[in-house]
C-alpha cells in the first residue's frame, strides 16, 4: 500500500479546519455559559454539567489539532510515516486509519 502524500495532506488540513470550527463553537458556547446560573437548582446542575462537557470537548479538540499540526510538520519535513520514537516505518494501514499518527503501533502503547 503506497501513501499518497498530497491526499494525506488534504485529509489532515480538512480535518484541522473542522476542528478549528468546533473549537470556535465550543468557545462561543462557553462564553454564553459564563452568565449567571439559573435560579432553579436542577437547571443549575444541567448548566454546570454542560460547561464541564464543553470544556472536555475543547481540550480533546485542542489535542487533536496539535496531533494534526505535528503530522503536517512531519509531512513537510519529509518524515511522515516514520515513527518519531523508534524510526521504523509506520504501517500504511495505521496511517490510513489515523493519518495524524506519528508513532508506530508498537511505540504508541
Amino acid at each position: 500500500m503506497t501513501l499518497n502524500l498530497a491526499e494525506i495532506r488534504d485529509t489532515l488540513e480538512r480535518r484541522r479546519r473542522e476542528l478549528v470550527n468546533r473549537r470556535e463553537r465550543v468557545s462561543r458556547d462557553l462564553g454564553r455559559a459564563e452568565g449567571p446560573l439559573s435560579q432553579d437548582f436542577s437547571e443549575q446542575a444541567v448548566e454546570l454539567q454542560n460547561v464541564d462537557t464543553l470544556g472536555e470537548i475543547g481540550r480533546t479538540t485542542n489535542d487533536e489539532i496539535a496531533a494534526i499540526d505535528e503530522a503536517l510538520a512531519r509531512l513537510s519535513a519529509g518524515q511522515y510515516g516514520v515513527c518519531k520514537h523508534c524510526g521504523q516505518e509506520i504501517d500504511a494501514r495505521r496511517l490510513a486509519a489515523r493519518p495524524e499518527a506519528v508513532t508506530c503501533a508498537r511505540c504508541s502503547t
